[in-house]
Formats: C-alpha cells, structure tokens, sequence
C-alpha cells in the first residue's frame, strides 16, 4: 500500500550547526528513510592504493590529544 503525502513547508531560517556522514536531516513526512553509499573513483586510479608503511617502533600516545571522561 502507497500513501502519497504532499506538503508545503515554509522555512524562514535554518541554521544546521554540522552534519556529519552518518547525519540525517529531515523536513517534513518520511515514511522510510532508505541508506544510501556511493562509491566514486573520482581520481581515475586503476589499482589498489600501495600499502600503507608500518611505523617503527610502539606507538604509546595518542597522536591527538583526548578529553577526560566526564561522569556526570
């Protein structure tokens, strides 16, 4: 069974603080919301990536620093 909706919807102002891959904005009636990937070679390659250089030695710190969790 189909449901055809129509809508008219006004928005005077919008702001979207950020979206992310994994975002869903919705305006409006969705019955279903179908996930979607697309894969694109945009830069023409042709073959696999090299494989990746394995670093020396033990890593023992975060390359970027992390925040303390918060226990609220």
């Amino acid at each position: 069974m189909n449901f055809y909706i129509q809508q008219s919807i006004h928005i005077n102002f919008i702001k979207i603080g950020g979206l992310t891959n994994s975002s869903v904005l919705q305006i409006g009636s969705a019955g279903i919301i179908k996930p979607q990937a697309n894969l694109y070679n945009t830069g023409g390659f042709t073959k696999p990536a090299p494989a990746g250089i394995k670093p020396e030695g033990m890593i023992l710190a975060p390359s970027v620093p992390l925040q303390a969790a918060v226990r609220g």
